[in-house]
């Protein structure tokens, strides 16, 4: 196989970093870049790192380095994303960065619609696939017409998160606010009003476990070249956040409702699909779709469908035998996230000590942390129990 041409990743998270170590693995030249904070960080051993202007706030400036950054490759290096910021700014801007750098996104209105929430669950309905209800809230005098309809406890979540991060501070910031009554929706919804649209989602009920991502890739003909799923077992924060622990596990009606509805949309390049089983009815409901790879990449690697080695041979045209089979039974663990998850657990006497240490025996890999590149792993854990710190005081 060809491994001359350059990849470009832009994070610095674990996404980010699971990518480079993949195609480091290959030995594959890497440059990743990312703000300065998470280049802080993120930065590794195993890339060519640096730091890039802001995707949201600095976007002029990070189409700028960009085109400076590609003129200086012979050949045109693979373009990884690995947030969703990235991902929505390399496709706004498709047409001016595709002349010097290789990369597959769906159609940017597939982008925008999954970017938006309201307009991702429009595309689920129209596609016949099950999903939890919600509803828009355009104003308060509307509110008050949907408010006996919404079931408590719900969700309150902004449509846009990429734009509502821009807007609200750092500690206020939050992927989904649980509500419990109507006056606790009311307060809420003026307290959040001024940062963006907001939008209101019925509970699935099930914890964790119940939750189920498929990550796959689709080349430009749209065949499946590489498809894996896992299963949660913890995320960070607890009730709705990112995974913090998940299994590697193949369950076929879940990859099989991935697949048909991301083959309906022409869901081409990188993609995550995740879906919930609702504990009243045993059926999936939609949760979300993200055009890129996913912060669980090295479970990618470790149970035998390494998405991004697939993505780099593809985008190189090398026509890679297409990996839909994989290893179960491998977890994958962002310890300090896992940890600081049953600190708060523990603390609501949802999980002691042992149950959390048992939870962690057991084929797995670490998010993180490698011998021979050890200090993202120490800085993420540091940031993280000094937030932790901050927060608790």
């Amino acid at each position: 196989m060809r491994h001359d041409i350059h990849a470009v990743v832009l994070d610095l998270s674990a996404t980010g970093i699971g990518i480079v170590r993949s195609l480091k693995e290959k030995k594959i030249n890497v440059f990743a870049y990312d703000v300065e904070g998470k280049y802080a960080i993120g930065k590794t051993r195993h890339a060519n790192c640096g730091i890039c202007p802001n995707p949201i706030t600095e976007r002029k400036e990070l189409l700028k380095f960009l085109i400076q950054l590609g003129e200086k490759f012979s050949e045109s290096p693979v373009l990884y994303a690995g947030s969703d910021d990235f991902v929505h700014f390399i496709s706004n801007h498709r047409n001016i960065l595709s002349r010097y750098y290789r990369f597959l996104l769906p159609a940017k209105s597939l982008v925008d619609a999954v970017l938006d929430k309201r307009l991702t669950y429009d595309l689920a309905a129209k596609n016949n696939v099950p999903c939890p209800k919600v509803f828009t809230i355009y104003d308060e005098e509307y509110l008050e017409e949907i408010i006996d309809d919404i079931s408590f406890p719900c969700i309150l979540k902004p449509i846009n998160s990429s734009a509502f991060r821009k807007r609200i501070s750092h500690r206020l910031y939050k992927k989904a606010i649980v509500v419990e009554k109507a006056s606790e929706l009311r307060e809420k919804y003026l307290t959040y009003l001024p940062y963006g649209e907001l939008m209101i989602q019925e509970i699935i009920p099930g914890d964790e476990t119940c939750i189920y991502s498929v990550k796959t890739f689709f080349d430009e003909q749209m065949n499946l070249i590489g498809v894996y799923m896992n299963q949660k077992i913890h995320q960070f924060p607890p009730d709705y956040g990112s995974s913090a622990m998940v299994v590697s596990v193949r369950d076929e009606e879940v990859i099989q409702k991935a697949v048909s509805f991301l083959s309906q949309l022409q869901f081409k390049g990188l993609a995550i699909t995740e879906f919930k089983r609702d504990q009243r009815d045993g059926e999936l409901k939609f949760i979300e779709i993200n055009s890129r790879i996913g912060l669980t990449q090295r479970l990618s690697i470790a149970c035998g469908v390494d998405l991004a080695y697939l993505y780099y041979l593809s985008l190189t045209g090398q026509n890679p035998t297409p990996v839909t089979s994989q290893w179960e039974g491998v977890k994958w663990v962002y310890l300090v996230r896992d940890f600081i998850s049953f600190l708060q657990k523990r603390s609501r006497g949802e999980m002691t000590f042992g149950k959390w240490i048992e939870g962690l025996k057991g084929k797995k890999v670490e998010a993180l942390f490698r011998w021979d590149d050890p200090l993202p792993f120490l800085r993420s854990t540091i940031s993280h129990l000094r937030n932790l710190s901050h927060n608790n005081k």
